[in-house]
């Protein structure tokens, strides 16, 4: 955890990760964002001392429409968590790519288990902020390690799986490969990830965020329709898009947004839906 120097005052903490690390703080920042406005689209205090706590440069995202759009996206994926989490309240919550969320501290309900895990350089900068508790263990690992997963087969189940935002940014047989052995391992487990349409990912350049950040930063995976990992032994559930929004999330939302979402969603439907949230069932 972050210590204060001989003066009394809180050490800036250095960044040191990787291009595709990196971009954990583009939500860190936007989850800061919301929560310092009197109404923001969720209340997360421990990002707000994080952002405050980092020696790092974030001017370059301030005011960027991504911003807001990250924790819109937090919000739905942390509505479909919440399911898993009524459904089965003593189960266990895996975080794959686990960066700087808080997901943890927004919905932790007492009884279940927590797993996140993260390549070294990101763990390591995760472990400044937050600390191994009795029900929460974080792990140095990537997705395509297979060590892990015998960690999460000693605790509790089921077992969901959260991907925001992490394998999109590998190359399609190291998606299907980190997909099969998990669904293998699990079956019947869920999973909640991200698709990014290949519209989207080779129009990465005009992104108000991915722009500023260096080519090895950007998504890579490209999938048009989430149905197609059906071949890869997954079900799909449900599939979403920022249209679907619960009311309370689109009445927190910029007005901009809110209102096209609200009175002329085909204006903005062809930009939103190449980005799905995806649940499915392993196995």
């Amino acid at each position: 955890m972050n210590e204060p120097n001989k003066r009394g005052t809180m050490k800036r903490v250095a960044v040191q990760l990787g291009p595709v690390q990196e971009t954990l703080l583009i939500p860190l920042l936007g989850r800061s964002e919301e929560t310092r406005k009197t109404r923001g689209l969720l209340h997360d205090p421990k990002s707000v001392e994080i952002v405050e706590s980092l020696e790092y440069d974030f001017t370059k995202w301030k005011g960027i429409p991504s911003l807001a759009g990250a924790c819109v996206r937090a919000c739905l994926f942390d509505q479909h968590v919440r399911d898993f989490l009524d459904a089965h309240p003593q189960g266990t919550i895996v975080e794959i790519g686990a960066g700087l969320n808080t997901r943890y501290e927004r919905l932790d309900n007492g009884q279940a288990h927590w797993i996140e895990i993260d390549l070294p350089d990101s763990m390591t900068l995760r472990r400044q902020f937050f600390d191994d508790e009795a029900r929460r263990t974080m792990m140095a690992a990537s997705v395509l390690d297979e060590g892990w997963l015998d960690e999460v087969a000693e605790r509790p189940g089921p077992v969901c799986f959260v991907s925001e935002a992490v394998i999109v940014y590998l190359d399609e047989p190291d998606v299907e490969r980190a997909l099969r052995q998990i669904g293998r391992r699990f079956p019947g487990a869920w999973l909640i990830t991200d698709t990014v349409s290949r519209k989207m990912v080779d129009e990465q350049h005009k992104h108000d965020a991915m722009r500023t950040m260096p080519k090895a930063s950007w998504f890579r995976w490209k999938c048009d329709d989430p149905r197609t990992l059906e071949a890869w032994g997954l079900r799909l559930v449900r599939s979403e898009t920022f249209l679907d929004a619960p009311s309370d999330v689109v009445d927190r939302m910029p007005w901009s947004f809110r209102m096209l979402t609200r009175w002329a969603p085909w204006l903005i439907r062809r930009r939103v839906e190449g980005y799905r949230i995806n649940r499915f069932l392993m196995g």
